[in-house]
This record gives structure tokens, sequence and C-alpha cells, in this order.
């Protein structure tokens, strides 16, 4: 099943753009999944179990890295890049 992912990320109490470049970077070196981003999210598609992966993945390893961060993240079952 394919899927289409936004999700924003906001780190709290110090300097974000740091922190949201290098999640981005991270999510972008996954293979079979697509990342897109604009000026208030980014968009990841491909198969559900690859992009919840990579989403998790890279979550986790912001929430290590970094001190206290929000994530908040709309979910749809199709991939409406295509």
């Amino acid at each position: 099943m394919e899927v289409s992912v936004e999700i924003s990320m906001y780190p709290l109490g110090r300097e974000y753009v740091p922190d949201i470049s290098n999640f981005i970077d991270r999510l972008r070196a996954h293979a079979g999944i697509t990342c897109q981003v604009n000026n208030m999210s980014t968009q990841v598609f491909g198969e559900y179990r690859k992009v919840m992966e990579a989403i998790t993945r890279e979550m986790d390893a912001s929430f290590t890295q970094d001190e206290k961060s929000v994530f908040v993240m709309k979910v749809i079952n199709a991939n409406l890049q295509q």
C-alpha cells in the first residue's frame, strides 16, 4: 500500500533550522521513499512500511540527539505525488 505523510518538526527552546535540516537529510537518505519539502512541512511518499520505518528511525534519532521536539504528522493511504 502506498502512503503520503505530511510531517512537521518543532524543536523546542533552541535554534531549530539545523535540527530540522538534519532530520530531512536523514529521511532523504532512505532508499525507496521520496521527500518533498516546503516552508511548512515535509511530505514523504512511498510504500507504507518503508515510509513508516524511515520516519520512526529518524524521529528516534532526533529524540536521542536533540533536546525536546514535537512532531506532527498526517497520513493518507494513497500516494498523492503520483
